[in-house]
Protein backbone atom coordinates (compact mmCIF):
# COMPACT_ATOMS: atom_id res chain seq x y z
CA UNK A 1 0.00 0.00 0.00
CA UNK A 2 2.77 2.40 0.96
CA UNK A 3 4.65 1.56 -2.24
CA UNK A 4 1.54 2.04 -4.39
CA UNK A 5 0.82 5.46 -2.84
CA UNK A 6 4.46 6.49 -3.31
CA UNK A 7 4.29 5.59 -7.00
CA UNK A 8 1.00 7.49 -7.40
CA UNK A 9 2.32 10.63 -5.72
CA UNK A 10 5.58 10.42 -7.66
CA UNK A 11 3.65 10.37 -10.95
CA UNK A 12 1.04 12.92 -9.86
CA UNK A 13 3.56 15.47 -8.59
CA UNK A 14 6.21 14.77 -11.24
CA UNK A 15 6.47 18.38 -12.34
CA UNK A 16 7.12 19.60 -8.79
CA UNK A 17 9.71 16.94 -8.01
CA UNK A 18 11.71 17.50 -11.18
CA UNK A 19 13.92 14.98 -13.00
CA UNK A 20 16.88 13.08 -11.62
CA UNK A 21 20.46 14.31 -12.04
CA UNK A 22 23.48 12.10 -12.78
CA UNK A 23 24.92 13.02 -9.36
CA UNK A 24 21.79 11.80 -7.51
CA UNK A 25 23.37 8.43 -6.79
CA UNK A 26 25.43 9.95 -3.97
CA UNK A 27 22.23 10.89 -2.18
CA UNK A 28 21.55 7.20 -1.48
CA UNK A 29 24.92 6.53 0.16
CA UNK A 30 24.14 5.21 3.67
CA UNK A 31 25.89 7.04 6.52
CA UNK A 32 25.73 6.75 10.30
CA UNK A 33 24.73 9.99 11.99
CA UNK A 34 22.82 10.91 15.12
CA UNK A 35 22.62 7.30 16.25
CA UNK A 36 20.91 5.95 13.13
CA UNK A 37 21.67 5.03 9.52
CA UNK A 38 20.33 7.58 7.06
CA UNK A 39 20.90 8.51 3.39
CA UNK A 40 23.67 10.98 2.69
CA UNK A 41 20.98 13.26 1.25
CA UNK A 42 19.30 13.57 4.66
CA UNK A 43 22.65 14.04 6.41
CA UNK A 44 23.61 16.84 4.00
CA UNK A 45 20.26 18.63 4.35
CA UNK A 46 20.46 18.54 8.14
CA UNK A 47 24.03 19.88 8.11
CA UNK A 48 23.17 22.66 5.65
CA UNK A 49 20.02 23.53 7.61
CA UNK A 50 22.05 23.86 10.81
CA UNK A 51 24.83 25.98 9.32
CA UNK A 52 23.12 27.93 6.53
CA UNK A 53 19.50 27.80 7.69
CA UNK A 54 18.22 26.36 4.41
CA UNK A 55 18.26 23.06 2.54
CA UNK A 56 19.70 24.65 -0.61
CA UNK A 57 22.58 27.03 -1.27
CA UNK A 58 22.30 29.29 -4.31
CA UNK A 59 19.87 26.82 -5.92
CA UNK A 60 22.32 23.95 -5.47
CA UNK A 61 21.16 20.84 -3.57
CA UNK A 62 22.53 20.19 -0.10
CA UNK A 63 24.41 17.00 -1.00
CA UNK A 64 26.46 18.81 -3.66
CA UNK A 65 27.25 21.76 -1.39
CA UNK A 66 28.11 19.75 1.73
CA UNK A 67 30.31 17.37 -0.30
CA UNK A 68 32.53 20.30 -1.29
CA UNK A 69 32.78 21.26 2.39
CA UNK A 70 34.69 18.09 3.22
CA UNK A 71 36.43 17.80 -0.16
CA UNK A 72 37.75 21.38 -0.27
CA UNK A 73 36.90 23.13 3.03
CA UNK A 74 39.46 25.91 2.52
CA UNK A 75 37.45 27.25 -0.43
CA UNK A 76 34.58 28.01 1.96
CA UNK A 77 36.47 29.83 4.72
CA UNK A 78 35.72 33.30 3.34
CA UNK A 79 32.16 32.59 2.15
CA UNK A 80 29.28 33.88 4.35
CA UNK A 81 27.48 30.60 5.07
CA UNK A 82 27.02 30.70 8.86
CA UNK A 83 23.54 31.96 9.68
CA UNK A 84 23.33 34.36 12.66
CA UNK A 85 19.74 35.32 13.51
CA UNK A 86 19.63 36.53 17.10
CA UNK A 87 20.05 40.31 17.43
CA UNK A 88 21.70 40.15 20.86
CA UNK A 89 24.32 37.72 19.54
CA UNK A 90 25.02 40.04 16.61
CA UNK A 91 25.42 42.91 19.05
CA UNK A 92 27.77 40.84 21.22
CA UNK A 93 29.86 40.00 18.15
CA UNK A 94 29.89 43.67 17.14
CA UNK A 95 28.20 43.22 13.77
CA UNK A 96 25.26 45.11 12.24
CA UNK A 97 21.72 43.81 12.65
CA UNK A 98 21.20 43.68 8.90
CA UNK A 99 23.99 41.10 8.51
CA UNK A 100 22.49 37.61 8.29
CA UNK A 101 25.48 35.44 7.33
CA UNK A 102 29.13 35.41 8.39
CA UNK A 103 32.12 33.57 6.99
CA UNK A 104 34.23 31.13 9.01
CA UNK A 105 37.25 33.45 8.99
CA UNK A 106 35.22 36.45 10.17
CA UNK A 107 33.74 34.44 13.07
CA UNK A 108 37.01 32.85 14.20
CA UNK A 109 38.81 36.19 13.81
CA UNK A 110 36.25 37.99 15.98
CA UNK A 111 37.92 39.02 19.23
CA UNK A 112 34.64 38.74 21.16
CA UNK A 113 33.96 35.10 20.25
CA UNK A 114 36.07 33.68 23.08
CA UNK A 115 34.22 35.70 25.74
CA UNK A 116 30.84 34.59 24.37
CA UNK A 117 31.84 30.92 24.40
CA UNK A 118 33.33 31.18 27.91
CA UNK A 119 30.07 32.73 29.16
CA UNK A 120 28.12 29.91 27.50
CA UNK A 121 30.31 27.25 29.10
CA UNK A 122 30.00 28.95 32.48
CA UNK A 123 26.19 28.75 32.28
CA UNK A 124 26.39 25.08 31.31
CA UNK A 125 28.75 24.31 34.21
CA UNK A 126 26.28 25.94 36.59
CA UNK A 127 23.45 23.99 34.90
CA UNK A 128 21.55 27.21 34.24
CA UNK A 129 18.69 27.19 31.74
CA UNK A 130 19.89 29.00 28.63
CA UNK A 131 18.10 32.20 27.70
CA UNK A 132 17.52 33.07 23.99
CA UNK A 133 21.00 34.63 23.79
CA UNK A 134 22.56 31.50 25.27
CA UNK A 135 20.59 29.33 22.85
CA UNK A 136 21.82 31.43 19.91
CA UNK A 137 25.42 31.16 21.16
CA UNK A 138 25.02 27.40 21.54
CA UNK A 139 23.74 27.15 17.96
CA UNK A 140 26.78 29.08 16.73
CA UNK A 141 29.01 26.70 18.69
CA UNK A 142 27.25 23.72 17.06
CA UNK A 143 27.64 25.29 13.62
CA UNK A 144 31.39 25.79 14.06
CA UNK A 145 31.85 22.31 15.55
CA UNK A 146 29.90 20.63 12.75
CA UNK A 147 31.82 22.40 9.98
CA UNK A 148 35.17 21.62 11.63
CA UNK A 149 34.35 17.95 12.17
CA UNK A 150 33.07 17.67 8.60
CA UNK A 151 36.16 19.37 7.16
CA UNK A 152 38.47 17.01 9.03
CA UNK A 153 36.53 13.93 7.93
CA UNK A 154 35.54 12.87 11.45
CA UNK A 155 31.83 13.64 11.16
CA UNK A 156 31.03 11.60 8.06
CA UNK A 157 30.80 7.88 8.98
CA UNK A 158 30.53 5.79 5.84
CA UNK A 159 31.55 2.16 6.51
CA UNK A 160 30.46 -0.30 9.25
CA UNK A 161 33.23 -1.65 11.49
CA UNK A 162 31.66 -4.80 12.90
CA UNK A 163 28.33 -6.40 13.49
CA UNK A 164 28.76 -6.30 17.27
CA UNK A 165 29.69 -2.62 17.69
CA UNK A 166 27.14 -1.18 15.27
CA UNK A 167 29.67 1.61 14.75
CA UNK A 168 30.91 2.98 11.44
CA UNK A 169 34.27 4.27 10.28
CA UNK A 170 34.67 7.95 9.56
CA UNK A 171 36.64 9.19 6.55
CA UNK A 172 39.62 9.66 8.88
CA UNK A 173 39.51 6.01 10.00
CA UNK A 174 39.49 4.33 6.57
CA UNK A 175 42.47 2.13 5.71
CA UNK A 176 44.31 2.51 2.40
CA UNK A 177 42.10 0.17 0.39
CA UNK A 178 38.90 1.70 1.78
CA UNK A 179 40.24 5.22 1.31
CA UNK A 180 41.18 4.51 -2.31
CA UNK A 181 37.72 3.12 -3.00
CA UNK A 182 36.05 6.15 -1.44
CA UNK A 183 38.29 8.54 -3.39
CA UNK A 184 37.11 6.70 -6.50
CA UNK A 185 33.51 7.39 -5.40
CA UNK A 186 34.24 11.11 -5.09
CA UNK A 187 35.96 11.14 -8.48
CA UNK A 188 32.90 9.58 -10.10
CA UNK A 189 30.69 12.07 -8.27
CA UNK A 190 32.72 15.00 -9.62
CA UNK A 191 32.36 13.57 -13.12
CA UNK A 192 28.57 13.54 -12.78
CA UNK A 193 28.63 17.30 -12.12
CA UNK A 194 29.98 18.02 -15.61
CA UNK A 195 27.43 19.61 -18.00
CA UNK A 196 27.90 16.71 -20.42
CA UNK A 197 27.30 14.01 -17.78
CA UNK A 198 24.55 11.51 -18.48
CA UNK A 199 23.38 7.98 -17.75
CA UNK A 200 26.86 6.50 -18.18
CA UNK A 201 28.39 8.69 -15.45
CA UNK A 202 25.34 8.11 -13.19
CA UNK A 203 25.72 4.32 -13.55
CA UNK A 204 29.46 4.52 -12.82
CA UNK A 205 28.80 6.51 -9.64
CA UNK A 206 26.27 3.96 -8.40
CA UNK A 207 28.64 1.11 -9.18
CA UNK A 208 31.51 2.80 -7.34
CA UNK A 209 29.31 3.20 -4.24
CA UNK A 210 28.34 -0.49 -4.34
CA UNK A 211 32.00 -1.43 -4.70
CA UNK A 212 32.93 0.68 -1.69
CA UNK A 213 30.15 -0.74 0.52
CA UNK A 214 31.13 -4.29 -0.45
CA UNK A 215 34.35 -3.81 1.57
CA UNK A 216 32.29 -4.44 4.70
CA UNK A 217 30.12 -7.47 5.35
CA UNK A 218 28.39 -5.67 8.22
CA UNK A 219 26.26 -3.14 6.34
CA UNK A 220 23.47 -2.39 8.83
CA UNK A 221 21.01 -0.56 6.62
CA UNK A 222 17.83 -1.22 4.71
CA UNK A 223 18.22 -0.13 1.09
CA UNK A 224 14.45 0.21 0.74
CA UNK A 225 14.28 2.53 3.74
CA UNK A 226 17.09 4.64 2.34
CA UNK A 227 15.14 5.09 -0.91
CA UNK A 228 11.91 5.91 0.93
CA UNK A 229 13.65 8.52 3.07
CA UNK A 230 15.08 10.30 0.03
CA UNK A 231 11.63 10.27 -1.59
CA UNK A 232 9.99 11.52 1.63
CA UNK A 233 12.49 14.37 1.83
CA UNK A 234 11.85 15.37 -1.80
CA UNK A 235 8.09 14.99 -1.74
CA UNK A 236 7.28 16.91 1.47
CA UNK A 237 3.86 15.27 2.01
CA UNK A 238 3.00 17.55 4.94
CA UNK A 239 3.65 20.61 2.79
CA UNK A 240 1.20 19.38 0.15
CA UNK A 241 -1.23 18.53 2.96
CA UNK A 242 -1.28 22.06 4.36
CA UNK A 243 -1.76 23.47 0.87
CA UNK A 244 -4.82 21.20 0.47
CA UNK A 245 -6.16 22.20 3.91
CA UNK A 246 -5.70 25.89 3.08
CA UNK A 247 -7.67 25.43 -0.16
CA UNK A 248 -10.37 23.63 1.83
CA UNK A 249 -10.64 26.53 4.28
CA UNK A 250 -10.80 29.06 1.43
CA UNK A 251 -13.56 26.96 -0.16
CA UNK A 252 -15.56 27.25 3.06
CA UNK A 253 -15.15 31.04 3.10
CA UNK A 254 -16.25 31.28 -0.54
CA UNK A 255 -19.24 29.04 0.23
CA UNK A 256 -20.40 31.41 2.98
CA UNK A 257 -19.99 34.39 0.64
CA UNK A 258 -21.45 33.03 -2.61
CA UNK A 259 -23.61 30.12 -1.35
CA UNK A 260 -22.57 28.00 -4.35
CA UNK A 261 -23.27 24.32 -3.65
CA UNK A 262 -20.24 23.06 -5.57
CA UNK A 263 -17.99 24.81 -3.03
CA UNK A 264 -19.31 22.45 -0.38
CA UNK A 265 -17.91 19.57 -2.44
CA UNK A 266 -14.55 21.31 -2.90
CA UNK A 267 -14.36 21.75 0.88
CA UNK A 268 -14.68 17.99 1.33
CA UNK A 269 -12.47 17.13 -1.65
CA UNK A 270 -9.55 19.33 -0.56
CA UNK A 271 -9.91 18.27 3.09
CA UNK A 272 -9.96 14.59 2.13
CA UNK A 273 -6.99 14.95 -0.21
CA UNK A 274 -5.06 16.80 2.48
CA UNK A 275 -5.93 14.07 4.99
CA UNK A 276 -4.69 11.33 2.62
CA UNK A 277 -1.37 13.17 2.16
CA UNK A 278 -1.18 13.78 5.90
CA UNK A 279 -1.73 10.11 6.79
CA UNK A 280 0.67 9.02 4.05
CA UNK A 281 3.45 11.26 5.42
CA UNK A 282 2.72 10.05 8.93
CA UNK A 283 2.99 6.39 7.94
CA UNK A 284 6.24 6.99 6.07
CA UNK A 285 7.73 8.46 9.27
CA UNK A 286 6.48 5.41 11.19
CA UNK A 287 8.12 3.15 8.60
CA UNK A 288 11.42 5.05 8.70
CA UNK A 289 11.61 5.36 12.49
CA UNK A 290 9.96 2.06 13.44
CA UNK A 291 7.83 3.73 16.11
CA UNK A 292 4.89 6.04 16.67
CA UNK A 293 6.23 9.45 15.58
CA UNK A 294 5.23 11.51 18.63
CA UNK A 295 8.53 11.76 20.48
CA UNK A 296 9.35 15.44 19.87
CA UNK A 297 7.54 18.73 19.41
CA UNK A 298 7.57 18.54 15.61
CA UNK A 299 5.93 15.13 15.52
CA UNK A 300 3.27 16.03 18.10
CA UNK A 301 2.34 19.15 16.10
CA UNK A 302 1.89 16.99 12.99
CA UNK A 303 -0.15 14.44 14.98
CA UNK A 304 -2.35 17.13 16.57
CA UNK A 305 -3.07 18.57 13.12
CA UNK A 306 -4.12 15.13 11.91
CA UNK A 307 -6.37 14.55 14.92
CA UNK A 308 -8.06 17.95 14.52
CA UNK A 309 -8.98 17.24 10.91
CA UNK A 310 -10.27 13.74 11.71
CA UNK A 311 -12.41 15.01 14.62
CA UNK A 312 -13.71 17.86 12.46
CA UNK A 313 -14.68 15.44 9.68
CA UNK A 314 -16.45 13.16 12.15
CA UNK A 315 -18.45 16.02 13.70
CA UNK A 316 -19.15 17.52 10.26
CA UNK A 317 -20.51 14.19 9.05
CA UNK A 318 -22.97 14.22 11.99
CA UNK A 319 -24.05 17.88 12.02
CA UNK A 320 -23.33 19.04 8.41
CA UNK A 321 -22.76 22.69 9.32
CA UNK A 322 -19.70 23.35 7.11
CA UNK A 323 -18.15 25.44 9.90
CA UNK A 324 -16.74 22.45 11.80
CA UNK A 325 -14.77 21.10 8.85
CA UNK A 326 -13.59 24.62 8.00
CA UNK A 327 -12.25 25.02 11.55
CA UNK A 328 -10.54 21.61 11.36
CA UNK A 329 -8.93 22.48 8.02
CA UNK A 330 -7.72 25.79 9.50
CA UNK A 331 -6.11 23.99 12.45
CA UNK A 332 -4.53 21.41 10.13
CA UNK A 333 -3.12 24.09 7.83
CA UNK A 334 -1.86 26.23 10.73
CA UNK A 335 -0.04 23.37 12.48
CA UNK A 336 1.57 22.01 9.32
CA UNK A 337 2.65 25.46 8.12
CA UNK A 338 4.20 26.00 11.55
CA UNK A 339 6.05 22.69 11.42
CA UNK A 340 7.21 23.39 7.85
CA UNK A 341 8.47 26.94 8.37
CA UNK A 342 10.10 26.67 11.81
CA UNK A 343 12.69 23.86 11.49
CA UNK A 344 14.98 25.36 14.15
CA UNK A 345 12.27 25.28 16.85
CA UNK A 346 10.35 22.26 15.53
CA UNK A 347 13.15 19.92 14.54
CA UNK A 348 11.84 17.60 11.76
CA UNK A 349 14.81 15.20 11.89
CA UNK A 350 14.18 11.57 12.81
CA UNK A 351 16.12 10.84 15.99
CA UNK A 352 16.63 7.59 17.94
CA UNK A 353 14.40 7.12 20.97
CA UNK A 354 15.50 8.09 24.46
CA UNK A 355 15.93 4.96 26.66
CA UNK A 356 12.82 5.77 28.73
CA UNK A 357 10.68 5.88 25.58
CA UNK A 358 11.80 2.55 24.13
CA UNK A 359 8.44 0.88 24.53
CA UNK A 360 6.19 1.10 21.49
CA UNK A 361 3.23 -0.10 23.56
CA UNK A 362 3.44 2.67 26.18
CA UNK A 363 4.57 5.25 23.66
CA UNK A 364 1.43 4.53 21.65
CA UNK A 365 -1.15 4.22 24.43
CA UNK A 366 0.11 7.15 26.53
CA UNK A 367 1.70 9.77 24.28
CA UNK A 368 -0.71 9.30 21.37
CA UNK A 369 -3.68 9.45 23.74
CA UNK A 370 -2.49 12.60 25.50
CA UNK A 371 -1.62 14.47 22.32
CA UNK A 372 -4.79 13.48 20.46
CA UNK A 373 -6.72 15.21 23.25
CA UNK A 374 -4.83 18.39 22.34
CA UNK A 375 -6.22 17.99 18.82
CA UNK A 376 -9.80 18.08 20.10
CA UNK A 377 -9.05 21.09 22.31
CA UNK A 378 -7.36 22.87 19.38
CA UNK A 379 -10.49 22.28 17.27
CA UNK A 380 -12.60 23.77 20.09
CA UNK A 381 -10.20 26.72 20.20
CA UNK A 382 -10.62 27.31 16.44
CA UNK A 383 -14.40 27.05 16.72
CA UNK A 384 -14.32 29.55 19.59
CA UNK A 385 -12.47 32.04 17.41
CA UNK A 386 -14.95 31.50 14.59
CA UNK A 387 -17.89 31.94 16.96
CA UNK A 388 -16.52 35.23 18.32
CA UNK A 389 -16.22 36.46 14.75
CA UNK A 390 -19.97 35.99 14.26
CA UNK A 391 -20.64 37.60 17.65
CA UNK A 392 -18.65 40.59 16.49
CA UNK A 393 -20.57 40.78 13.21
CA UNK A 394 -24.08 40.50 14.65
CA UNK A 395 -24.92 38.24 17.56
CA UNK A 396 -28.67 38.34 16.95
CA UNK A 397 -28.51 37.82 13.19
CA UNK A 398 -26.14 34.85 13.46
CA UNK A 399 -27.67 33.36 16.60
CA UNK A 400 -28.40 29.98 14.96
CA UNK A 401 -24.87 29.73 13.61
CA UNK A 402 -23.36 30.67 16.97
CA UNK A 403 -25.43 28.03 18.76
CA UNK A 404 -24.30 25.42 16.23
CA UNK A 405 -20.66 26.38 16.77
CA UNK A 406 -21.06 26.20 20.55
CA UNK A 407 -22.56 22.71 20.31
CA UNK A 408 -19.67 21.53 18.09
CA UNK A 409 -17.21 23.20 20.45
CA UNK A 410 -18.83 21.47 23.44
CA UNK A 411 -18.56 18.09 21.71
CA UNK A 412 -14.90 18.76 20.92
CA UNK A 413 -14.13 19.50 24.56
CA UNK A 414 -15.95 16.31 25.59
CA UNK A 415 -13.80 14.32 23.13
CA UNK A 416 -10.65 15.99 24.47
CA UNK A 417 -11.48 15.20 28.09
CA UNK A 418 -12.36 11.61 27.13
CA UNK A 419 -8.82 11.18 25.79
CA UNK A 420 -6.85 13.34 28.25
CA UNK A 421 -8.14 11.68 31.43
CA UNK A 422 -7.17 8.09 30.50
CA UNK A 423 -3.97 9.43 28.92
CA UNK A 424 -2.89 10.87 32.28
CA UNK A 425 -3.77 7.62 34.08
CA UNK A 426 -1.84 5.56 31.52
CA UNK A 427 1.09 7.95 31.97
CA UNK A 428 1.03 7.22 35.69
CA UNK A 429 1.13 3.48 35.02
CA UNK A 430 4.10 3.98 32.67
CA UNK A 431 5.80 6.19 35.30
CA UNK A 432 5.42 3.39 37.84
CA UNK A 433 6.98 1.00 35.35
CA UNK A 434 9.85 3.36 34.34
CA UNK A 435 10.56 5.51 37.40
CA UNK A 436 9.09 3.48 40.24
CA UNK A 437 6.31 5.90 41.20
CA UNK A 438 2.81 6.53 39.84
CA UNK A 439 2.69 10.30 40.45
CA UNK A 440 5.37 12.76 41.49
CA UNK A 441 4.04 16.22 40.63
CA UNK A 442 6.50 16.50 37.77
CA UNK A 443 5.82 19.75 35.83
CA UNK A 444 4.54 17.80 32.81
CA UNK A 445 2.21 15.72 34.98
CA UNK A 446 1.04 18.74 36.93
CA UNK A 447 0.18 20.87 33.91
CA UNK A 448 -1.57 17.98 32.16
CA UNK A 449 -3.74 17.63 35.28
CA UNK A 450 -4.35 21.41 35.39
CA UNK A 451 -5.48 21.34 31.75
CA UNK A 452 -7.82 18.41 32.45
CA UNK A 453 -9.35 20.10 35.50
CA UNK A 454 -9.75 23.34 33.53
CA UNK A 455 -11.74 21.66 30.77
CA UNK A 456 -13.78 19.58 33.23
CA UNK A 457 -14.70 22.87 34.95
CA UNK A 458 -15.89 24.27 31.61
CA UNK A 459 -18.07 21.20 30.95
CA UNK A 460 -19.60 21.37 34.44
CA UNK A 461 -20.19 25.13 34.17
CA UNK A 462 -22.03 24.58 30.88
CA UNK A 463 -24.07 21.71 32.35
CA UNK A 464 -25.00 23.83 35.37
CA UNK A 465 -26.06 26.74 33.16
CA UNK A 466 -23.33 29.09 34.38
CA UNK A 467 -21.81 29.42 30.91
CA UNK A 468 -24.01 30.59 28.06
CA UNK A 469 -23.06 30.62 24.39
CA UNK A 470 -20.74 33.62 24.61
CA UNK A 471 -19.09 32.27 27.75
CA UNK A 472 -18.40 28.95 26.03
CA UNK A 473 -16.75 30.70 23.09
CA UNK A 474 -14.55 32.72 25.42
CA UNK A 475 -13.53 29.82 27.67
CA UNK A 476 -12.73 27.60 24.67
CA UNK A 477 -10.12 30.16 23.67
CA UNK A 478 -8.76 31.03 27.11
CA UNK A 479 -8.63 27.45 28.42
CA UNK A 480 -6.48 26.42 25.46
CA UNK A 481 -3.65 28.40 27.08
CA UNK A 482 -3.50 25.57 29.65
CA UNK A 483 -2.90 23.11 26.82
CA UNK A 484 -0.21 25.37 25.38
CA UNK A 485 1.52 25.42 28.76
CA UNK A 486 1.31 21.63 29.16
CA UNK A 487 2.29 21.00 25.54
CA UNK A 488 4.88 23.71 24.83
CA UNK A 489 5.55 25.67 28.02
CA UNK A 490 6.81 22.82 30.21
CA UNK A 491 9.31 21.69 27.56
CA UNK A 492 10.41 25.02 26.07
CA UNK A 493 9.88 27.52 28.93
CA UNK A 494 10.28 25.65 32.23
CA UNK A 495 12.67 22.99 30.92
CA UNK A 496 12.46 21.06 34.19
CA UNK A 497 11.32 17.62 35.28
CA UNK A 498 11.79 13.99 34.30
CA UNK A 499 10.36 14.48 30.81
CA UNK A 500 13.74 15.75 29.57
CA UNK A 501 13.37 14.02 26.18
CA UNK A 502 10.77 16.62 25.22
CA UNK A 503 12.83 19.71 26.05
CA UNK A 504 13.63 22.25 23.39
CA UNK A 505 14.43 25.89 22.83
CA UNK A 506 13.14 28.84 20.85
CA UNK A 507 9.82 30.29 19.78
CA UNK A 508 8.87 31.72 23.17
CA UNK A 509 8.21 35.19 21.79
CA UNK A 510 5.97 33.82 19.02
CA UNK A 511 3.95 31.55 21.32
CA UNK A 512 3.57 34.37 23.86
CA UNK A 513 2.42 36.66 21.06
CA UNK A 514 -0.07 34.02 19.87
CA UNK A 515 -1.60 33.73 23.35
CA UNK A 516 -1.54 37.50 23.89
CA UNK A 517 -3.25 38.28 20.59
CA UNK A 518 -6.10 35.89 21.38
CA UNK A 519 -6.56 37.33 24.86
CA UNK A 520 -6.80 40.80 23.29
CA UNK A 521 -9.23 39.41 20.71
CA UNK A 522 -11.50 38.08 23.48
CA UNK A 523 -11.34 41.40 25.37
CA UNK A 524 -12.07 43.39 22.19
CA UNK A 525 -15.13 41.26 21.29
CA UNK A 526 -16.40 41.40 24.88
CA UNK A 527 -16.14 45.21 24.96
CA UNK A 528 -17.73 45.58 21.50
CA UNK A 529 -20.56 43.24 22.53
CA UNK A 530 -21.28 45.22 25.72
CA UNK A 531 -21.27 48.52 23.82
CA UNK A 532 -23.76 47.10 21.29
CA UNK A 533 -26.04 45.94 24.10
CA UNK A 534 -25.96 49.34 25.80
CA UNK A 535 -26.70 51.17 22.56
Amino acid sequence: MLKALSLFFLLFFNLSLGFGKPSDGLRYLPVLDGGRVKPYDTFAKEVLQLIYGKEEYEKKPAYEVVTTWWLQPDLWRDKPIFEIKHYSLKEALGIERSVKYLSLDSILGNSRLTDIMQELQSKRDKKEKLDPFGQAAQRLENQLFTFRELATGRLLRVLPISEESHDWKSLMDLNKEESDKFIFVTQKFIETLAPTAGEKEAAQLKESIKSFLSLSSFVHFDEKKISYEVFYSDFHPFRWAWIAYTLAFLSAILFWVFKASFLNWTLWIFSSFGLILHIYGFFIRIYLSGRAPVTNMYETVVWVALGSVVFAMALEAVYRWKMILAAGAAVGAFCLILSDLAPIVLDPTIQPLEPVLRSNLWLTVHVLTITISYAAFFLAFALGNLGLFFVLKDENKYDDRIRAIVLALYRSIQIGVAFLAPGIILGGVWAEYSWGRFWGWDPKETWALIALLGYIAVLHARLAGWLKNFGMLVTAILTFSLVIMAWYGVNFVLGAGLHTYGFGAGGIEYVSGFVGIHILYVIFVAIARNLKKKS
